[in-house]
């Protein structure tokens, strides 16, 4: 089945027309057809007040030079700039961090000393890979709801560009044995034991560490299990480009704040990845990961990126006390973890059914859907797996499938695959798109998924808040 328009491949002109134009008769149909849901809570009225990110970039460019503490130290100033909020009206700090400098450990913490806030506040880091930032929100609503804490600021950030490259463990062992030698025939006896393997470093990988396989090898076999072409893909990764070119050039990025780098004059103020080709350009492309017959490109996935976010989150009655008007309500989520091999990147296909069964509604009642965009092909294979009665049956032990999002409603503003995907920055990234598209589409629901390294991954459900104000 095509999940794609007929027209994506005639250019990216073609694909912004037909795609407003499926954006208004979406509206426009479904406001006639039905009323809108509302959620209930699960315990207190819990709401993302505002959210906001620093341009994301390609990494080894503006951001090469800034440690990763420095980038987040601009998105946790700018919520408490853009919200007028203290600091130390802040009651905790929780931050995500996948590839974590070893300097900075605990990267919530000297961030957020960097950033201003008080001594007094607490934080800490959260790793779960491409969605350790949902991990902070959702860690956030979980400590509110007990009480704990009121008012909490949580985000992400990861730097591609200065990644930790580690001696081999040969060579770490060597070194600290040579620390405790005290003598210099114990310290000529070690130096004798080197080899040329030693000096071999260890680099980071984007690998699974229980089969050793990388994601883009990954998502090569399931779009082949799946059935997902090199064609579709190419189409949907040239969608995406074009949506968030169409988006950025609108200004719908409002939750982007400028940076300016120490050191240079040049204001950052846009994400730098977005590239609208055209259908003969992406199909020159090599595949990227298994060769020559593999479909993953280095155009139809997502690329190293530089970035950080933060958001801050209450409950409702604290909103109304202070005067701040909350993006919206965050209310169910949940998190699946399946066979890291084989389904390694099929968390929204495995979640959005059970996070829609707990709220009551079905996939018809989403009005807008934010996922996680790893590669082309593993979003395709998503929609497939949920529009597979057999997958339900077979895998999910479900009845029915739950069927797959409408693309009119689906990453209107483009996703991880042209805005880019520093990994533990994009879940807020999502949350406040979803958030926006609410007020700008006036949709009532949002449904965030992402999948993440480890076979796992995320759900959440958003809803628009009434005092929600376009910006």
């Amino acid at each position: 089945m095509a999940y794609l328009p007929r027209n994506l491949a005639k250019g990216s002109l073609a694909v912004a027309k037909n795609l407003q134009l499926n954006a208004v008769r979406s509206f426009s149909v479904g406001s006639q057809l039905r009323e809108k849901k509302t959620l209930k809570p699960v315990g207190q009225n819990i709401v993302l007040v505002d959210g906001v990110r620093t341009p994301f970039l390609l990494s080894g460019t503006d951001y090469s030079k800034l440690m990763p503490h420095e980038l987040a130290k601009v998105a946790l100033r700018g919520i408490l700039q853009k919200t007028g909020l203290p600091k130390d009206m802040i009651d905790y700090v929780i931050y995500g961090s996948v590839i974590q400098e070893v300097k900075t450990s605990n990267i919530a913490r000297e961030a957020a000393l960097c950033a201003g806030y008080s001594d007094k506040t607490p934080a800490h880091t959260v790793t779960m890979a491409c969605i350790s930032s949902n991990v902070a929100m959702s860690t956030a609503v979980g400590l509110i709801n007990s009480g704990v804490y009121e008012m909490i600021v949580a985000g992400g950030v990861e730097s591609m560009s200065d990644v930790p490259i580690r001696h081999s463990r040969k060579m770490r062992s060597l070194m600290l044995k040579a620390n405790k030698a005290k003598s210099i025939q114990q310290k000529l006896a070690l130096l004798a034991t080197i080899r040329p393997d030693f000096f071999v470093p260890e680099l980071p990988a984007i690998a699974e560490f229980s089969s050793g396989e990388t994601m883009g090898h990954s998502a090569d076999r399931l779009a082949a299990a799946f059935g997902a072409s090199r064609k579709e893909q190419d189409e949907f990764a040239l969608r995406s480009h074009t949506l968030a070119q169409h988006a950025q050039d609108k200004g719908y990025f409002t939750d982007l704040i400028p940076i300016q780098v120490p050191g240079s004059d040049k204001e950052i103020t846009k994400d730098n990845g977005i590239r609208v080709g055209t259908p003969e350009q992406l199909a020159k492309l090599k595949p990227a990961f298994i060769k020559p017959h593999g479909t993953v490109t280095a155009a139809n996935a997502s690329f190293l990126t530089d970035g950080a976010s933060a958001c801050i989150i209450t409950t409702e009655t604290k909103a109304k006390e202070l005067g701040l008007k909350p993006k919206a309500y965050l209310r169910q989520f949940t998190y699946v973890s399946q066979d890291p091999i084989d389904q390694l990147l099929l968390g929204p296909a495995y979640v959005s059914p059970i996070l829609l069964d707990k709220a009551g509604l079905t996939i018809q009642d989403v009005d807008v859907f934010e996922f996680h965009e790893a590669f082309a092909g593993q979003i395709l294979a998503n929609f497939k797996a949920m529009d597979s009665e057999w997958f339900a049956q077979r895998y999910m032990k479900r009845k029915a499938k739950v069927g797959a999002p409408p693309l009119n409603k689906f990453n209107l503003w483009g996703g991880s695959l042209s805005i880019g995907h520093p990994f533990a920055a994009t879940g807020v990234r999502l949350a406040m798109h979803t958030a926006n598209r609410l007020v700008r589409e006036d949709g009532q629901i949002g449904l965030v998924a992402a999948c993440a390294a480890g076979g796992q991954g995320v759900g959440m459900l958003i809803e628009r808040h009434p005092d929600a104000m376009p910006n």
